[in-house]
């Protein structure tokens, strides 16, 4: 008997690789350089006992107290400053604005610690602000000593972390219709009731998923409390710091290094949602 006709070429997609095996080695890489150490951390932090001592010693306790404080404290001081700033660039006419805008975007950019040390030069101890105090003065030092306190490290995560709330204001600013202030203005409203009554409820998701952004980084913020020597302010990030290397203990390390994990994943999935909402 003859042939039916010819022969249907196989289709490409019986040929093609299965997907899965494509993710394969992202997978890989991602389980061999962060899900193994993550898991050795667990593993280390399930020593008998570890948990209960950890969580009930007083040194957690104050540190998780400072580390919630100054993040909060940060994300307020951030939402307020970050809000001003980003009304003065979007809405203020002024020259370099546009360079201002630019500089923000490179400024996110720089190591916390580099914002922590041009600090220092100017307000430390023997900073250029105390410089010129016992120059002009004669006395023999300065009074610009609150960088090594609580309020120097607060005010280092505001300067550094202020950018991440900037950003996505001016994002949703540049999508604001000008009808809408140009209206509000024309019918006799002042700047600040047109800031509270059109301008604030646009700006809301944003300000809430830079906030969430902020408030997460701030709980894991390590550079800016060591590099300001602040004298009492442990952090989680410090805490853990100084048990595995200072002190050699290191399930006592993993223990509040598994709780600061745990803090942070559940805010940053919080700060998804939010920005997801946001658009952002």
């Amino acid at each position: 008997m003859g042939d039916d006709g010819p022969r249907r070429p196989e289709s490409k997609g019986s040929r093609a690789v299965p997907a899965w095996i494509w993710a394969l080695p992202p997978v890989a890489v991602l389980a061999l350089v962060f899900l193994y150490p993550l898991a050795l951390v667990v593993q280390e932090s399930l020593v008998p006992g570890a948990y209960g001592d950890v969580l009930g010693s007083e040194a957690f306790q104050d540190a998780l107290v400072t580390t919630v404080w100054l993040a909060v404290g940060a994300t307020v001081g951030c939402l307020v400053l970050g809000f001003v700033l980003a009304l003065v660039i979007a809405f203020v006419p002024f020259p370099g604005g546009k360079a201002v805008s630019k500089f923000i975007d490179v400024f996110l950019s720089f190591p916390s610690f580099l914002i922590t040390l041009a600090l220092l030069f100017l307000y430390g101890t023997v900073g250029m602000a105390n410089g010129l105090w016992t120059d002009v003065t004669g006395a023999e030092s300065g009074p610009f000593r609150f960088l090594t306190t609580p309020w120097g490290v607060l005010l280092a995560e505001i300067t550094y972390f202020t950018p991440f709330v900037v950003r996505p204001l001016l994002a949703a600013f540049s999508q604001m219709e000008t009808a809408q202030l140009e209206v509000a203005s024309s019918l006799g409203a002042k700047p600040l009731r047109i800031v509270r009554r059109v301008v604030l409820p646009e700006a809301l998701p944003a300000l809430a998923a830079g906030g969430s952004l902020v408030l997460v980084m701030c709980l894991n913020e390590f550079g800016i409390v060591l590099f300001t020597g602040a004298k009492g302010v442990t952090t989680l990030p410090m805490l853990v710091y100084g048990k595995a290397i200072l002190e050699s203990d290191y399930a006592a390390a993993c223990v509040v290094a598994v709780v600061n994990v745990a803090i942070s994943v559940g805010l940053y999935g919080l700060y998804r949602v939010v920005s997801r909402r946001a658009g952002a």
